[in-house]
């Protein structure tokens, strides 16, 4: 037997509580048949799948996700979260395709609760293509290393990219389901990430107000009574709440894009130097 032929795929569904988990628990139910090696994970509402974790799952060594939710305007709650759902699916089948993933890795399906039979078909098929593609990074040509980088640097961005495209995923395309389809472009991908901005904090211009760094939500600004403060751009996720929230007196957060951040300002020299009133006076 060959290794193809060996090959089980990881496999990871997240699905909604009230009808694509009903389906699947008829599809046992029923004993309608689908491979044992399809993890599934119970969440209310499709829409509470995030991006990061469909990344993260394919970091783990995931060969392929699926999401499972209402039939689009059937959904339990007011708000209609599987239309979100699609939207942030269709974005993450073009992040995917972007870093060198097949995107067929991803699918998103709407299953009800009596439609056993159909969430047992959907299991078999998607199934058999993801083992017809083989395994994660192998069947795209891309080393175990260089795939996690790739995906890391993505997940990375997720939160400056829900930001860019928030209008897009909060989209609910009632009269054309099919939109969704092409709701995103490679070419609108490859200028989103091309265009990432950082965010660096002006040595000269800081006045130690700590405005910044409360207000940033990641905590990934170091600051200190009376010094001049600095972006951990390891930490930052580039949502730009820092250069919002600085004080126009001082405007002292530049964002940068397309070029490299300046240097942090060494531990020993970043204390805030203020001129006297006396001074300002004069």
């Amino acid at each position: 037997m060959s290794a193809e032929a060996k090959f089980t795929p990881k496999m990871i569904g997240i699905i909604c509580n009230w009808c694509c988990y009903g389906g699947a628990d008829l599809c046992g139910v029923s004993r309608f048949q689908y491979p044992p090696y399809i993890r599934l994970i119970r969440v209310m509402c499709s829409a509470r799948v995030d991006m990061k974790h469909i990344f993260r799952a394919f970091a783990n060594g995931a060969d392929a996700m699926f999401v499972g939710g209402c039939h689009l305007d059937d959904c339990h709650y007011i708000t209609h979260g599987n239309y979100e759902a699609i939207s942030m699916v269709q974005l993450c089948r073009k992040l995917l395709e972007h870093v060198g993933i097949n995107p067929k890795r991803l699918r998103i399906e709407w299953v009800s609760a009596g439609e056993g039979i159909r969430f047992a078909n959907i299991m078999n098929e998607f199934a058999a293509e993801i083992q017809k593609m083989g395994p994660l990074g192998k069947a795209e040509g891309i080393n175990e290393i260089e795939l996690k980088t790739r995906i890391e640097e993505v997940t990375k961005l997720i939160p400056y990219i829900k930001l860019a495209k928030q209008d897009k995923l909060a989209l609910h395309i009632r009269d054309n389901h099919d939109a969704y389809n092409e709701l995103y472009t490679s070419d609108e991908i490859d200028e989103l990430l091309r265009e990432v901005p950082s965010y660096y904090i002006d040595p000269e211009k800081c006045q130690a107000c700590m405005t910044c760094a409360r207000r940033c939500p990641v905590e990934a600004i170091i600051s200190a009574k009376g010094q001049v403060h600095v972006i951990d751009q390891e930490k930052c996720i580039k949502c730009g709440t820092c250069f919002e929230a600085c004080p126009p007196r001082f405007s002292s957060i530049r964002k940068i894009v397309g070029e490299p951040v300046p240097p942090p300002v060494p531990e020993g020299e970043r204390a805030v130097v203020r001129k006297s009133k006396e001074k300002e006076v004069g």
